[in-house]
């Protein structure tokens, strides 16, 4: 049986996880690791028109993984502080996964 704290933390680590499960925003959180990047330099290859690149960006954003800082006309995007460690965290743990298969053998 899973408690209401196990089942929010899952929905929220599920929320996590789909916003991540496209290959453009996985590539795009992958750019980011570790540095800001002008979003003139976040096409990823193959390259995608401009209003697709901003979806993936706005999703990412409301998952709360990155953030966006305005430069002029430009926006400068990096990832927020902690961003990977939710999403780590989102994962099972391998340890109770195998203290799970060990109680129901």
């Amino acid at each position: 049986m899973v408690d209401s704290r196990s089942t929010e933390s899952l929905v929220t680590g599920a929320s996590l996880l789909a916003a991540v499960a496209d290959p453009i925003r996985l590539q795009l959180l992958h750019v980011l690791v570790g540095r800001t990047r002008c979003v003139c330099d976040l096409q990823p290859e193959p390259a995608i028109p401009g209003n697709l690149l901003s979806y993936h960006l706005k999703v990412l954003r409301e998952a709360g993984l990155i953030e966006g800082t305005r430069r002029g006309r430009w926006i400068d995007y990096s990832l927020t502080e902690g961003a990977l460690e939710r999403l780590h965290a989102a994962l099972p743990d391998p340890a109770s996964v195998a203290r799970q298969l060990v109680v129901l053998r």
